[in-house]
C-alpha cells in the first residue's frame, strides 16, 4: 500500500515555502525539502506615486480628482495567494501529494481559504493563523512539531 504524503504550505504575502519530504533510496533516507516562492511587493507609496487622475463635473467647468477603488497592496497578496494554489493544484493533479497542511499569516490564510478549490480543500488536515515564514529551517521544524503538524 503506498504510503500518503503530507505537504505543509507555510506563506505570508510576500513568500511561501511548501515543505515536503523526497523520497530517499530507503525509508530511513528520506529527506525533507522545500520549495520556495517570493514575490517582490512594491511599497504603496511606490504604487501610488502618480496624482490620481482628474475628472471633470457633470455641470459646469469644475475639476476634482479621483479616488483609487481598490487596495492594490492586496491585490498582490491575491495574486500571490492565487500563484501558489495553482501550483498546489497542478502538483496534486499529478499525484505528489494527498494531504496538505496550511500555517499562514491570518489575512493571508483567509485570502487562501477564499481561493481553494473544492479539490484541494478535501485535501486539509490542517489550518493555523501564524506566521512562520521568517524563520530558519531547523526552528520552522521545531515550530511546526509544537503545532503537530508533520510532513510525512
Amino acid at each position: 500500500m503506498k504510503r500518503k504524503k503530507t505537504w505543509i504550505l507555510v506563506a505570508d504575502g510576500a513568500r511561501a515555502r511548501i515543505i515536503r519530504q523526497m523520497e530517499g533510496d530507503n525509508e530511513d533516507a528520506a529527506l525533507l525539502d522545500d520549495l520556495v516562492f517570493e514575490v517582490n511587493h512594491k511599497t504603496l507609496r511606490e504604487i501610488m506615486s502618480d496624482r490620481p487622475g482628474r475628472s471633470f463635473a457633470s455641470k459646469g467647468r469644475r475639476r476634482s480628482a479621483m479616488e483609487y477603488v481598490s487596495d492594490p497592496v492586496q491585490e498582490q497578496e491575491v495574486q500571490f495567494a492565487i500563484t501558489l494554489i495553482e501550483e498546489l493544484g497542478r502538483r496534486y493533479a499529478d499525484h505528489e501529494f494527498d494531504h496538505l497542511a496550511i500555517v499562514a499569516e491570518p489575512r493571508m490564510l483567509g485570502t487562501l481559504r477564499q481561493n481553494l478549490p473544492g479539490v484541494l480543500v478535501s485535501t486539509l488536515v490542517k489550518e493555523v493563523a501564524k506566521d512562520l515564514t521568517k524563520l530558519p529551517k531547523l526552528q520552522l521544524m521545531q515550530a511546526l512539531n509544537k503545532l503537530d503538524i508533520q510532513v510525512c
